[in-house]
């Protein structure tokens, strides 16, 4: 399995033919009154201020990744996905304009991309199969950021939650998997969500209701028991393992 690190200094030097010619346009609402610090680096990045842009990478690399690796389930192409996802901010800076949130404006592109495999993969099923497979015997590294430290048999049944809730997201219409996955981007609310997935707010919230209530069922007999009983009645495990 291959590994990369998202550094701003290789993204740079990356031809533009890595975007195979692809552009990404984005309609948003104007963001709101508050200063946005991400879109003030941003701008800084457009006036080829590097370690702007490195600032960028480093605080959405891992989100981007770990969104990719959910909706994709393979690492290696998670990584490649969210390499892609930063040539593309950066090839764009020059008309990159303030009209909404930062992190608005890199999901969507990030969404672009991600439905792009996805359809790329239904159109070569082969030839995503065989991405799958690792090139070692080895396990992936975890790749989701962990807030917590669990205990060997805590970690134990948080590993075999984080199995199933993956199965259970791959079940889920890719819809529905995108939009309760950016539930779990802290920088977008509900208005901003459907901003990136390009939906009204009513049909957001209606899409994030069913994949939460579809995720509740299918994961109820592993939320019931042993360490997950005594937690809220929400999706507090699903919201540590997303």
């Amino acid at each position: 399995m291959s590994s990369h690190r998202l550094d701003a200094t290789q993204i740079k030097a990356l031809p533009a033919t890595t975007l195979s010619g692809a552009r990404c346009y984005v309609t948003i609402s104007p963001m709101a009154n508050a200063p946005d610090p991400d879109a003030a680096l941003m701008l800084l990045a457009k006036e080829g201020d590097m370690r702007a842009f490195e600032q960028l990478v480093e605080k959405y690399k891992q989100p981007i990744v770990n969104l990719m690796f959910r909706m994709l389930n393979d690492l290696s192409e998670a990584e490649d996905l969210a390499q892609t996802v930063f040539v593309r901010v950066y090839q764009s800076a020059s008309r990159y304009e303030v009209s909404a949130k930062f992190s608005t404006w890199i999901f969507t592109i990030a969404r672009h991309v991600c439905l792009n495999e996805i359809r790329r993969r239904s159109r070569h099923p082969a030839q995503s199969m065989e991405s799958n497979q690792p090139d070692t015997d080895e396990p992936a590294a975890r790749q989701f950021e962990d807030q917590s430290t669990f205990t060997p048999p805590q970690a134990f049944l948080q590993a075999e939650l984080e199995a199933k809730i993956q199965q259970a997201l791959d079940e889920l219409p890719e819809k529905q998997r995108l939009a309760v996955l950016l539930c779990r981007q802290d920088e977008l609310s509900y208005e901003e969500i459907a901003r990136v997935l390009g939906l009204s707010l009513s049909a957001t919230k209606s899409l994030i209701h069913r994949a939460r209530e579809t995720l509740k069922n299918r994961l109820k007999p592993y939320l019931q028991t042993g360490s997950w009983q005594d937690d809220p009645a929400e999706t507090m495990p699903i919201k540590r393992c997303l």
